[in-house]
């Protein structure tokens, strides 16, 4: 695999990190949290030979885009990337997604409909999961204890436990999320459930059986929800389902965009 050659374009007012490969039908593909235009390069090199132009960002506060300017919703970020295509001229994309980019896609092809041709989204993140019993029972035990710290004024022993809390509790995704937590606490909690059922594009959900992030469940859940919508599932792989088989991940999306409606 090659680097990719990186440009910086500033996109409603940030600075942000682009990438553009081959000629062809017009794709977009959206990396997931924590990830970069590296995490889709595999993908954008071995399509663009097929006949793609295939386009990857770094969503704001990722790889080499600056953070955004404050904390935002995954409408924010849908907003972001229509900004995107707006200034590259691109009308209507095929958009490529993974778990966070998958969620951004949900959105995107749920509110702006005719800017999505088709859409093939790998172990999406948007379903949201209710927390195990003995998950609540910690967390209202936690914000009753931290309302009371908070009323005596105990600032400094308030945050060792929440240090420690969320060292215990909190995803890794929390935990490294630095400047961009706020954000991350508001984009889990949106349930895009009702977008999925607004999709009129056709959609293939790709999902690792092995996937411990968004279990295929949620994969079935999406196939359900999303009116033209099938499930592909890739046995053996995890949560970047997208990498761990890629050659067929490429057969899929190469045939599902090149047939049919």
């Amino acid at each position: 695999m090659s680097e990719p050659v990186i440009t910086s374009q500033t996109i409603s007012g940030i600075q942000t990190g682009v990438a553009r490969i081959g000629e062809g039908i017009p794709v977009i593909a959206l990396h997931g949290w924590q990830g970069s235009i590296k995490s889709f390069w595999p993908v954008a090199e071995r399509l663009a030979p097929l006949g793609y132009e295939v386009h990857v960002l770094d969503l704001p506060g990722f790889g080499q885009s600056e953070l955004p300017p404050g904390v935002w919703s995954v409408g924010d970020y849908t907003r972001f990337v229509i900004a995107y295509l707006d200034q590259a001229g691109l009308d209507r994309v095929a958009l490529l997604g993974h778990s966070f980019g998958g969620r951004i896609g949900l959105v995107l092809a749920a509110d702006y409909a005719d800017r999505v041709s088709k859409m093939v989204l790998a172990d999406s993140a948007g379903i949201k999961a209710a927390l195990p019993l003995k998950n609540r029972i910690i967390l209202g035990l936690w914000r009753a204890l931290n309302g009371t710290l908070e009323i005596i004024h105990a600032n400094g022993l308030r945050d060792r436990l929440r240090a420690r809390f969320y060292r215990r509790f909190a995803s890794e995704d929390y935990q490294n999320a630095g400047p961009l937590r706020d954000t991350f606490r508001q984009v889990i909690q949106e349930n895009l459930a009702p977008y999925a059922q607004r999709i009129k594009a056709p959609t293939v959900l790709i999902w690792g059986d092995q996937d411990a992030d968004t279990p295929l469940w949620q994969g079935r859940k999406l196939e359900q929800l999303i009116p033209d919508a099938g499930l592909v599932v890739f046995k053996g792989a995890g949560h970047f389902a997208y990498l761990d088989r890629l050659n067929d991940y490429i057969r899929v999306v190469d045939h599902f965009l090149k047939n049919g409606s």
